[in-house]
């Protein structure tokens, strides 16, 4: 195990897949760039040549169909965008081909793309750079889609969704890519569709990529302050999505709040709140909660966005009144009105 970042172990799995596979390629906007991608991309082109690493022509849904061709003739590809944003142009591609591919041809045939797209908000994105739209591609059957939470899902993830036989939808929160954590050396896989549990007893936090920070620093301050033990699961992969482990500990907590970076309306959220209403009423002791994005884009001034996106203290506040309980002037201890837009000092723009 090593100390890494997250942008340092997307980069990790994706070298250990090219040398793994001498016929994958790697390529998108900024790929080739002196700070590729947030830096997840450095070094790849020296390293495995300009053939097989290499920057595009602006054309998303063209390159996406060199994508698809290339898999049918079995070549992998790890296809990279800055935004998701961009990525909205080549949805024809990606839904009429490349998720239909295999159930179209009787599951003789496979096309394995990743595509990466980077998510998330901050300093200025506004609404046509920041949107977090997971549960879109999670309605379409035959994408799978992830979202790490740290650098060691960062990495074990990855190397399962390149190697994976179908089209994975792999998107990375921009305020994570200079998190830390531990993370195994060498080549290690964490499997497609298991969630990872942080254990608790009183009730059911579920989250996704950065979401889970949030979640983790509000569990903190709830079993410091208020003796609350909450038990967050980390859902590291939406589609598909691990039902069984969230059913198991609503029926263990008898509480549920879903955290969600996306839209409230039509959310992952309700998706899990209604799977749960439907298969474990009878276990829940009070009514599960969500908090999403408000159904609105996301302004871009820092003025607008100050109480726009959901924190620690928005999460303690509800699970506070799930049980029933005034808030304290502690509270103000989860105060981050001053850098509420940035993830910290050390990050200064949006690239």
């Amino acid at each position: 195990m090593k100390t890494m970042k997250f942008s340092k172990a997307i980069n990790e799995a994706i070298d250990i897949a090219m040398e793994k596979d001498k016929s994958l390629i790697c390529y998108g906007l900024g790929v080739t760039d002196p700070k590729g991608v947030f830096g997840t991309t450095i070094g790849l082109e020296k390293t495995h040549g300009s053939e097989r690493v290499f920057d595009i022509p602006t054309s998303e849904n063209a390159m996406t169909g060199v994508a698809i061709g290339a898999s049918l003739n079995g070549i992998r590809s790890v296809f990279t965008h800055q935004r998701l944003d961009f990525f909205l142009l080549a949805m024809d591609q990606l839904i009429n081909s490349a998720a239909k591919w295999h159930y179209m041809f009787g599951s003789q045939i496979s096309v394995p793309i990743t595509i990466r797209l980077i998510i998330g908000r901050g300093w200025g994105q506004g609404p046509t750079h920041s949107q977090n739209l997971q549960a879109w591609f999670s309605h379409i059957p035959g994408l799978k889609v992830v979202m790490p939470s740290n650098a060691r899902n960062a990495k074990g993830l990855l190397l399962s969704s390149i190697f994976d036989p179908n089209p994975v939808i792999f998107l990375e929160h921009r305020w994570l890519h200079e998190s830390e954590s531990e993370v195994p050396e060498g080549e290690f896989t964490i499997p497609l569709g298991e969630s990872k549990v942080h254990t608790g007893k009183d009730i059911t936090i579920v989250s996704m990529s950065y979401m889970t920070v949030e979640g983790l620093l509000a569990k903190d301050f709830l079993e410091k302050h208020h003796n609350i033990n909450c038990e967050i699961i980390d859902l590291r992969t939406i589609s598909p999505l691990d039902v069984d482990t969230i059913y198991r500990s609503v029926s263990k907590t008898k509480k549920l709040l879903v955290l969600d970076t996306g839209y409230t309306s039509g959310s992952v959220a309700g998706e899990i709140i209604t799977k749960v209403c439907m298969e474990k009423h009878g276990d829940l002791d009070s009514p599960p909660a969500r908090l999403a994005m408000p159904d609105v884009p996301e302004p871009t001034s820092f003025g607008l966005t100050k109480d726009f996106h959901i924190t620690a203290k928005n999460v303690v506040e509800k699970v506070l009144a799930m049980f029933k309980i005034q808030p304290e002037d502690n509270l103000k201890l989860l105060n981050r009105d001053e850098n509420h837009d940035v993830p910290g000092d050390w990050f200064k723009g949006p690239f």
